[in-house]
């Protein structure tokens, strides 16, 4: 049979498009558009988008900074420790630069603030101010003025007789006691030193090679006597251990999966050709994959190269189908293509299908995966389909090993009505029904995190003992004006100081502390003035001499001044000047630990204007909750669409090729149920990949009924298959786990299953025409 008019013009109109994603492959693989952050696995809540993106802004602030918090009962071996770790880096040449020292800043800030003094009290000094013994104070004055520590003063004595700034000063730091040389002290005695590092962007490489952590542990060789304590924190460092993971598991599922697919099509066809050929349409498939979704989204995130590894495991199966069908026959291999070719191009569709319904749902991960696994299969169907006839000359021969595999369908049972297939029905029921009732969901976002051990508990401690607050959890403040939200702000705070008081918070982070608002001010300058007033006129009585009170600052301290001057840099971040249209602030907490804490300081929102609580953690599990229900709704869908398609083919035959992958899904949710492995969302979108994947096999076996070629074709694609994601479900990421676990039951389910749903041998066999294609 000869080639049809359009097959040559295709065939290279492919090449050129080939080409084409090869010319965008050099240019992509030397730019480095590869995103590791697992978050961007994660839905946004389209419901509060300013919200959202109020969330991203705080935690974006500490994306690019790295501290090291280094530790000794020894205040000397501390500060040694911290000079020679500090020089071990800079030798490293790893991209790190110091921080700004907070020397510097505090100069700059105290002059800031200073013409402010007076409005600028804490809650305490109030409270003292308001109730205090005038004579009491005076003596106590009098005692600076004359005291030891006289020199020692953060202003003159006569702007600031009261000693007021310097405890106001001390709240500002919320912690610890600083010591010098920058160390700082816990309550265990120990001296902690603290290096802050900034990363500059030429070094944020995401190679798969850890640069940052090998630099660090070479530091710590050179510092370390024995007794030194080493907590590294920050964004870079968990980003460099996705890549480094992700580049392990690209290796290991992608190397892997080539390997033994080439393996298998070597023992199953015993030549060079095949392996070639399937090894062309594999990397063909993968390489359009990764340049559509480059193009499409701008780059290419780790995680969906390792998911894209497991393609492997799918893509070869029209390579394997074409040369299981043409080993041992003589039938021309235009012929053949178009016997194939429906059954291949449903079989595409669903496995398509299966794919892009992993884009619905709001994840820019996921529908990076969603496009990249779709545009694989669909070029390495194309390779084949355009390809394999002109390239593939000469027969293939029959191994033992395609023979064996081929005879083993004989000898495959068929179900069929009777006790033996009620028997089966029933043992299936049961598995199910016990699986049901043991299932457990878990929705929580922190069941996904896949950074190492190490780093996770080295950030908890450091967290604890500098008291960093948490940027996922956090009040939001807003108003119609900025004087509102900070007044709305400082009613909070009054609250949040009960929740210190009782330990169930250890401090709390807010624009107010810096600027109060003017109503505060005014409140403030007024109490200092009537006090501070009278202490000078009895301090003037005992030393018989005037001692005026000079002059203060006119009009009140803004925030658009303190946003515009260095002194607000701790705390710049947290005022929001844009959200929902009007201005806002964030109140970020420090010690929230717990869900019981959690819970009471989130109470202390109810009744105040303004005030939400917002939970980042607590708002993406619900959020993964909810489509977990959604995608769920679509699996069911799914499986109901797929069976009208496959209705338009086979009409009432239909369920032969639909019912083994409906009764594996149900299967494999209940055998991961009884092994205790909790229903997540990635389980329930591994049961869509599987509806795409399962669905071909019982194509294959009803569109050849039963042809020992298309029962091996199956069984290889199966093998290969089902190792691509068995290794997928050995990944370290939680997400990949979960979702290789639900294809790893899946496809071993489906292909025991999908033979017993075929015809008969007895039954009667349809027509077939003279170009080697069934009349259906």
């Amino acid at each position: 049979m000869p080639a049809p008019r359009h097959a040559r013009p295709l065939a290279w109109l492919w090449l050129l498009l080939v080409a084409a994603v090869l010319a965008h492959q050099w240019h992509f693989w030397r730019s480095g558009n590869l995103q590791s952050d697992v978050l961007a696995l994660l839905p946004v809540d389209d419901a509060r988008p300013d919200v959202a993106a109020v969330g991203a802004r705080i935690a974006d602030q500490g994306a690019r900074q790295v501290v090291i918090v280094l530790s000794s009962s020894d205040a000397d071996a501390t500060r040694r420790a911290a000079a020679v770790f500090a020089q071990a880096l800079a030798d490293a040449g790893t991209g790190l630069v110091p921080a700004a020292s907070n020397a510097d800043w505090f100069a700059e800030a105290r002059g800031f603030f200073a013409p402010f003094r007076d409005r600028l009290l804490t809650a305490a000094q109030r409270e003292s101010l308001a109730t205090a013994d005038t004579d009491a104070l005076a003596a106590q004055a009098l005692a600076r003025l004359y005291g030891p520590l006289a020199g020692a003063r953060l202003t003159p004595w006569s702007d600031d007789p009261l000693g007021l700034w310097p405890d106001w000063w001390a709240e500002r730091a919320a912690g610890l006691d600083a010591g010098g040389d920058d160390l700082v002290r816990d309550a265990d005695g120990r001296a902690w030193a603290v290096l802050r590092y900034e990363l500059r962007d030429s070094a944020f490489r995401l190679d798969g090679v850890a640069h940052l952590q090998s630099a660090i542990d070479a530091a710590i060789r050179r510092a370390d006597d024995g007794a030194l304590r080493v907590l590294p924190l920050g964004v870079p460092l968990h980003a460099e251990a996705a890549a480094v993971q992700a580049r392990s598991e690209v290796n290991t599922i992608g190397v892997g999966s080539l390997a033994a697919v080439l393996l298998l099509v070597w023992a199953a066809f015993g030549s060079l050709r095949p392996i070639l050929l399937v090894a062309l349409s594999l990397a063909v498939g993968m390489l359009a994959a990764v340049s559509a979704t480059a193009l499409v989204f701008g780059e290419v995130h780790l995680l969906t190269l390792v998911f894209g590894a497991s393609l492997v495991g799918v893509a070869e199966d029209y390579g394997i189908h074409w040369f299981a069908c043409r080993q041992g026959t003589q039938v021309p291999r235009w012929a053949l293509l178009r016997s194939l070719l429906p059954g291949l191009s449903l079989a595409l569709a669903t496995s398509a299908l299966a794919y892009l319904v992993l884009g619905v749902a709001p994840f820019p991960g996921l529908r990076q995966m969603a496009l990249f696994s779709a545009v694989g299969l669909a070029a390495a169907f194309l390779t084949a389909v355009l390809w394999f006839p002109w390239l593939d000359h000469g027969p293939v021969r029959v191994t033992w090993l395609s023979r064996r595999i081929g005879r083993s369908l004989a000898a495959w049972p068929v179900l069929r009505p009777g006790v033996a297939g009620f028997a089966a029905a029933a043992v299936l029921a049961a598995v199910c029904v016990a699986g049901l009732l043991r299932l457990q969901v878990d929705d929580d976002l922190r069941s996904l995190q896949s950074s190492p051990q190490s780093l996770v508990d080295a950030q908890r401690d450091a967290v604890s003992v500098l008291r960093l607050p948490s940027p996922a959890q956090f009040f939001l403040v807003t108003g119609d004006t900025a004087e509102e939200v900070l007044q709305r702000e400082e009613a909070l705070t009054q609250r949040l100081r009960v929740a210190v008081a009782d330990g169930t918070l250890a401090g709390w982070r807010a624009v107010s502390d810096w600027v109060p608002s003017r109503q505060r001010q005014r409140e403030n300058a007024a109490l200092s003035a009537s006090v501070e007033g009278a202490v000078l006129a009895r301090v003037a009585q005992q030393l018989d001499d005037d001692v005026p009170r000079p002059p203060r600052a006119i009009g009140t301290l803004e925030p658009e001044a303190w946003l515009a001057s260095p002194a607000s840099l701790p705390a710049r971040a947290l005022w929001q000047p844009d959200v929902d249209g009007a201005p806002a602030s964030v109140v970020l907490l420090d010690g929230l630990a717990g869900p019981q804490a959690v819970a009471a300081v989130a109470s202390l929102a109810y009744g105040l204007p303004g005030v939400e609580w917002i939970d980042r953690v607590g708002q993406m599990s619900s959020l993964l909750g909810e489509y977990r229900g959604t995608m769920s709704a679509l699996l069911i869908a799914g499986h109901v669409l797929t069976f009208v398609l496959l209705l338009l083919r086979y009409g009432r035959e239909a369920w032969r090729a639909s019912l083994p992958t409906a009764i594996a899904t149900a299967l494999t949710v209940a055998l991961l149920a009884l092994l205790g492995q909790p229903l997540q969302l990635f389980t329930i979108l591994g049961l869509l990949v599987l509806l795409g994947m399962g669905i071909d096999y019982g194509i294959f076996l009803l569109e050849h009924r039963g042809d020992p070629a298309s029962w091996l074709a199956v069984c290889l694609g199966a093998a290969s298959t089902w190792l691509a994601f068995g290794l997928l479900a050995l990944s370290a990421t939680p997400a990949l786990r979960a979702f290789g676990l639900a294809l790893l039951f899946g496809i071993g389910l489906v292909w025991l299953l999908s033979p017993l749903f075929r015809r008969r041998a007895d039954e009667s066999m349809p027509p077939v025409r003279s170009d080697g294609s069934h009349a259906y």
